[in-house]
């Protein structure tokens, strides 16, 4: 067992909320948003990304993912090598921190980590993670850091020092919270916060529905094909790509204007254009399911994050709520109401 340093004051938990994406998903990437500028409107859930950190009096560094059913322990760490290729975003941000802030001292710790979705559900749930570390960091070494700044390192750990594929929303999403209309530009992100009144969040819970395909997809394929498409200058793949950031403007107004009837039309007009900027997108079984729901009283909906699998989300008439419920029921996967939540990463010492 290990030795946990003696105040337990000193452990520290974080937790991040996953997001849906509602409009504009796919023009937070690069190149994309460097060039044209990229929009988008999400929303934090009730699923969560958790941290808890306790550092250790040995030269020890334990991971324990419960989520996946993975644990390793290290001795006399310095920096990771990332060779092998096992858990590479707790690694790299290890790696990052002690580089970022100068950091000379051995950082011994046991890191407990649980998402409650599975990798490549679409609901961003390895950039929340890398938030909710990120930010139990910097509250256990007393790092300067506000919310701008958690959202572009944990950007900056999984782009850049990872190579990994993927936009920039589902970190600032899992930073900052709620209802977000978010910009993104080559040099900056700008997060606009939504007051929406409560009752048009209330109707919206109780029209939205989310259904968990049972199966995950690989979201890098899937952006690479994008990013592809983009630089080759893909008439087909650009304007479909002007098409969703358009329809991100439009998302917020009906949003801000109460005009819930609207937000039917415009996620199945999202879908349209998200299936033009990349064929991996969709695939006949998600069809099938889409379908499916138009047809028994879903006024529109849209595959959350890359596509090719993982969550969708369904905006129903009312009087058919629970007909759809049961018919999506039928292909064997999750059906779940959204609860949506208004507080991005925050972090706390436990006893």
């Amino acid at each position: 067992m290990p030795k946990f340093e003696s105040n337990l004051y000193m452990i520290i938990r974080s937790k991040a909320p996953l997001r849906l994406g509602l409009a504009g998903g796919g023009t937070d990437v690069s190149p994309y948003s460097d060039e044209f500028g990229g929009a988008i409107l999400n929303a934090t859930i009730t699923k969560f990304a958790y941290a808890t950190l306790i550092p250790l009096k040995q030269d020890q560094v334990i991971f324990k993912c419960y989520d996946i059913g993975q644990n390793y322990s290290f001795s006399d760490v310095d920096v990771f090598d990332m060779s092998d290729g096992k858990l590479t975003l707790l690694k790299g941000i290890h790696n990052r921190i002690k580089r970022e802030f100068n950091i000379k001292k051995p950082l011994n710790y046991q890191l407990e980590t649980f998402v409650e979705a599975p990798p490549g559900s679409g609901l961003g749930s390895s950039s929340t993670l890398v938030v909710a570390i990120v930010a139990a960091f910097a509250e256990w070494l007393g790092l300067p850091l506000g919310e701008y700044d958690i959202a572009q390192l944990a950007y900056s750990i999984e782009r850049e020092d990872l190579g990994l594929s993927g936009g920039k929303q589902d970190q600032y999403a899992a930073t900052f919270g709620g209802f977000n209309f978010m910009e993104f530009y080559a040099d900056r992100v700008v997060v606009n916060p939504l007051r929406i009144k409560e009752k048009f969040i209330h109707e919206l819970e109780f029209s939205m529905l989310q259904y968990y395909t049972g199966t995950s997809r690989l979201s890098s394929k899937i952006i690479d094909a994008q990013v592809t498409n983009v630089t080759s200058k893909s008439v087909k793949s650009i304007q479909a790509m002007h098409s969703l950031k358009e329809l991100a403007y439009n998302m917020k107004e009906v949003l801000l204007r109460g005009k819930l009837n609207e937000i039917g039309n415009l996620l199945h007009e999202s879908w349209i254009s998200k299936k033009n900027m990349a064929d991996e997108i969709s695939n006949p079984v998600v069809d099938e399911i889409y379908n499916a729901a138009i047809s028994n009283g879903a006024l529109g909906g849209k595959i959350s994050g890359a596509g090719g699998g993982g969550y969708m989300m369904f905006y129903v008439s009312s009087s058919a709520i629970y007909n759809v419920m049961n018919v999506l029921k039928e292909f064997g996967g999750l059906v779940e109401r959204v609860n949506y939540y208004d507080k991005g990463v925050i972090t706390w010492k436990a006893r």
